[in-house]
């Protein structure tokens, strides 16, 4: 959208690909491809998010950009791109349309877990599967209680239960599911075609912001699932984690900081242009309207000095989260508890600079946001259900306790 508030965080390069290992097209193209896709979002960004329906033409519209399999190994027709990638695909999309960023980072989250939690055996052909179809993923692995439960029966394996409301459910072409098995209660991680008899999706509650993220509640029925749809055991404490497992956790928490950023970027990009137009929000006390009204210059100083203050601490935890990535299972604690507590400041600081900022570009605006054919109210609508739905209260306490301490992060999501 060519947003310049805040520009995209540095990224470190990417680890060398394995010696003739074929290569995806890069990073400017996928950047490229973005800038295309969110140009042709915003387009239409007002009047699709007023109407509120499913997403499907939207998911048409990254399906056909290649969006969907950004994260896939170009050896089985996918991307071949990496994390920094796909988390600046996220911050451009989120910039033009805050719920289809989220829906993209959700399924970018969903398919590489996928991915990482099954065997080498099961893993591989579940990827190419899902990238010759180019799969919309949707779902939800955090474990909110209750879960679903998988049972064992003569005819094979059955999931009963419900799953609460996440992202993606109602356009997904696969559902990726946290179980539990009846009997043991062991946690495992379940792959579900939504299509299948006795899987029934529902809008669940209406929410007043991410109304295109095809968010949904799926209650399954004694749903068949193959033994390959089972991935793999999912740890139910710390002490079953090793710190490399456990930067899933980060990896995801910075998918909502890039999405928080892009939104943060795109209100102050449209805010910026209205008071480029000459458009005062009072009537002017200077010549030439808002442009050089020094509370207006003073305000989007402030939000500026916020996004790119989040930006940067954004890069900062972007690049540890790397290094961490390639350190593999040679990760030590001490090293994931530094990531994890940069990535929990990222993401605050994205929180925070999002919700200023859709919050004052109303106030730059004036009385004019309130107009439903400007459609600003939608910036402030998305970020704040976003950021209740992922509330950073807790983030700012595990880093107090590290700083304070030296107490490492929880493995897991921390208790709100």
């Amino acid at each position: 959208m060519g947003v310049a508030t805040a520009p995209s965080a540095p990224v470190a390069p990417s680890a060398p690909a394995p010696p003739c290992a074929p290569y995806g097209p890069g990073r400017a193209h996928w950047l490229r491809v973005a800038r295309d896709v969110a140009d042709d979002l915003a387009t239409d960004a007002v009047a699709r998010e007023q109407a509120g329906k499913v997403p499907f033409d939207e998911v048409a519209r990254l399906r056909e950009a290649g969006l969907l399999t950004l994260l896939a190994p170009a050896g089985a027709g996918g991307g071949g791109a990496d994390w920094p990638t796909a988390y600046a695909v996220v911050r451009e999309i989120g910039a033009a349309d805050g719920a289809i960023g989220q829906l993209l980072g959700g399924h970018y989250f969903l398919s590489w877990s996928a991915g990482s939690l099954a065997e080498p055996a099961l893993a591989a052909p579940m990827v190419r599967r899902s990238t010759a179809g180019q799969w919309c993923w949707g779902g939800d692995l955090t474990g909110r209680e209750p879960l679903p439960t998988l049972t064992g029966t003569a005819g094979g394996q059955v999931l009963t239960g419900r799953q609460g409301y996440a992202t993606g459910v109602l356009v997904a072409d696969r559902l990726a599911v946290r179980a539990v098995r009846a009997g043991t209660g062991e946690a495992v991680a379940v792959v579900v075609d939504p299509a299948r008899s006795g899987v029934r999706t529902g809008d669940g509650p209406g929410t007043f912001g991410q109304r295109l993220a095809a968010g949904g509640s799926v209650e399954f029925d004694a749903v068949t699932v193959a033994d390959d749809e089972v991935l793999g055991t999912l740890p139910s404490d710390e002490d079953a984690q090793s710190p490399a497992a456990a930067l899933a956790s980060p990896v995801g928490r910075l998918v909502s900081a890039h999405l928080l950023l892009g939104m943060a970027e795109g209100v102050l990009s449209e805010a910026r242009e209205y008071s480029r137009a000459g458009h005062a929000p009072r009537p002017p006390a200077w010549p030439a309207g808002s442009p050089h009204d020094p509370q207006v210059l003073a305000s989007y100083g402030e939000l500026t000095l916020l996004t790119r203050s989040a930006s940067a601490l954004t890069g900062q935890a972007l690049e540890a989260l790397r290094d961490g990535l390639g350190r593999g299972e040679a990760l030590t604690h001490d090293e994931h508890a530094e990531i994890s507590v940069l990535v929990a400041l990222a993401e605050t600081a994205a929180s925070r600079a999002a919700q200023e900022s859709t919050t004052r570009a109303l106030d730059i605006v004036g009385p004019r946001s309130a107009s439903v054919p400007l459609g600003l109210d939608r910036f402030w609508r998305n970020a704040r259900t976003h950021t209740l739905y992922e509330p950073v209260t807790h983030r700012l306490r595990d880093v107090g306790d590290y700083f304070l301490n030296g107490a490492h992060p929880p493995f897991g999501p921390s208790p709100a």
